[in-house]
Parts: structure tokens; C-alpha cells; sequence
């Protein structure tokens, strides 16, 4: 693929502010929760980095998908938890602070887990010396770098500003909020723009794939912590957190570091299902928990 400004300088760019705002909402001891809600963040973390790509691989092999859809649902599935995710989880009436917790902790051991994954996927999926220089793989460190200053590093950025300038923290948290939003449509819009020649067919061959991913992502971190756990709150955030995923990550991962138009077009796809599922688990998840609290009256709040 011709690398252009948009895939070289804006989906980076793009990434980094969103990563930014994420990190304007984030203290410290959002990361310490691990040490107070142990089993619930771990439980959050197995589902989101060793059952998502299980799933996701399933979902893959299962589907009727070309080998390029297939890498790329395999790229969604090796991304961590989305910045919507806490929002959705808010709106759900879920454990927020468990879901902030699980969005800054995932994205953070991305860094070293999505090469892993990806270059897995590359090797299984596409045939040999399918890439224009033969055999396509993600350099490890260098990955790893490019992840690192894309996602950890503004997330760091923000939350320095929000404990420093806090002031200037809470008056840019909600510009920062709508800039990542229109630049997330920006970004989806322009990866379904460059792929207008093939984007009915790609809807058509990857779009049950990625409802299916998203669907069964979310049943599955449900069951396993309404099996697990008590609290039903913390059932929801793991599910919505298993279930919306970085998408725009998976697009820089396969427009920048791959040059696959094609891998791109599941995570975009995805990024537009799981709004659609996102916002049903809000209505379906909200009156599981209150009809839940009616008759279980929690004796103190977990956080929110």
C-alpha cells in the first residue's frame, strides 16, 4: 500500500490524543485497585488478553474470511480494552472504577502482547511469501516501541497533566472527549473511503465475523464472572470491557506498521458493531443490575 499522510503522520496523531484523553481521566490509583479488587482484575485481564485471542483465532478459522479479514480479526482481538468502554460501562450501571481500571492496565500490557499475537496470526493465516517482500511479520521491538509512544506514552502525558495542572486537566478533558470522538469517525470513514471498491463485499465477508467476536466476547466475560464473582456490577464492566476494543489500535497496527488496507477492515467494522452492541448492553445490562439491586439492596457502593 502507497503509505499517504493520513496512514504515516494522522492515524498515529489520531491515536495519541484519544490515548491522551484516556490519560486525563486517569490517577494512580486506578492501578492500585488491582491490589483491592484482585480477583475481579484478574479475572478482567484473563478474559481480555487470553480468551479474547482464543476467541478471536475461533472466529477466524470458523468464518469463511480471506486471509487478510482473518489477520485482522485476530489484531482486534489482540487489542486492549477501547476508551468507550468506560463510558458504556457508566451508562450500564457497572463497576466504572473496574473498568478504568481494566482499560489502563490492558493497554499497557498490549505493548508487549499485540506483536506476539499479530505475528502468530500472520504466520497461520497468510500463505507463504504472501507479502510483497515475502513472509509478513511485525518486528518485535520495534513494534513494541511504536506501541509504546502511541498508546503508554500520552496515557502517561495525561495523567501527569491531570496530577499537576489539574485545573487545566478538567478544562481540557471534555474538548480532548469530542476531539477523539470525531477524530474516531475520521478515522473509520477514512479507512472505509480508501477501501470504497471493495467495502460491500468486506461488510459482507467480515462483518458476521466481527459481530460474532463482539458478541461472544461479551456473553463470555459475563458468564465467567456471574460464575466467579457476586457482584453483578463487576459482571457487567468485564463483559463490556472484553467486548469493546480498541478499535482504532487494530487500524493503526494494520494501515502503519502492515500496510494492509484489507487487515484494517475488520477492526473498522468492529469499531461500528460494537457501538450498535455497546449501547443494547447499556439498555439490557442497566435493568439486570437495577432489578438486581431491588431485590439484593447492596449494604455500600463498590465505586462508580
Amino acid at each position: 500500500m502507497e503509505e499517504s499522510l493520513l496512514t504515516s503522520v494522522g492515524l498515529p496523531l489520531a491515536l495519541g490524543i484519544i490515548m491522551l484523553g484516556m490519560g486525563l481521566t486517569l490517577v494512580p490509583e486506578d492501578f492500585k485497585r488491582v491490589l483491592k479488587y484482585p480477583g475481579p482484575v484478574l479475572l478482567g485481564l484473563g478474559n481480555q488478553m487470553l480468551l479474547l485471542p482464543i476467541i478471536g483465532f475461533l472466529v477466524a478459522s470458523g468464518f469463511p474470511l480471506m486471509p487478510d479479514h482473518a489477520v485482522g480479526i485476530m489484531i482486534l482481538a489482540a487489542c486492549p480494552g477501547g476508551v468507550t468502554s468506560n463510558l458504556f460501562c457508566h451508562l450500564s450501571r457497572g463497576n466504572t472504577a473496574l473498568s478504568i481500571t481494566l482499560t489502563a492496565i490492558s493497554s499497557a500490557l498490549s505493548v508487549m502482547t499485540v506483536p506476539l499475537i499479530v505475528n502468530f496470526a500472520l504466520g497461520h493465516f497468510l500463505p507463504p511469501g504472501a507479502g510483497a517482500g515475502g513472509e509478513v511479520q511485525l518486528p518485535v521491538l520495534k513494534t513494541i516501541g511504536q506501541i509504546f509512544v502511541i498508546t503508554v506514552l500520552p496515557v502517561g502525558l495525561g495523567m501527569m497533566i491531570r496530577q499537576y495542572k489539574p485545573t487545566l486537566s478538567h478544562k481540557s478533558e471534555r474538548p480532548v472527549r469530542i476531539l477523539s470522538t470525531v477524530l474516531l469517525i475520521a478515522i473509520i470513514a477514512a479507512v472505509i473511503l480508501k477501501n470504497r471498491h471493495t467495502v460491500v463485499d468486506s461488510f459482507i465477508s467480515a462483518g458476521p465475523a466481527s459481530l460474532a467476536l463482539n458478541l461472544a466476547s461479551m456473553a463470555l466475560g459475563f458468564l465467567s464472572a456471574r460464575i466467579l464473582l457476586s457482584d453483578i456490577r463487576m459482571g457487567v464492566s468485564i463483559s463490556i470491557e472484553s467486548g469493546i476494543q480498541n478499535g482504532t489500535l487494530g487500524i493503526v497496527i494494520a494501515t502503519t506498521m502492515l500496510e494492509s488496507p484489507q487487515m484494517s477492515i475488520p477492526p473498522a467494522i468492529y469499531s461500528l458493531v460494537m457501538f450498535g452492541t455497546g449501547f443494547a448492553a447499556v439498555v439490557l445490562f442497566g435493568r439486570m443490575v437495577k432489578s438486581h439491586q431491588l431485590k439484593h439492596p447492596p449494604a455500600g457502593a463498590s465505586g462508580s
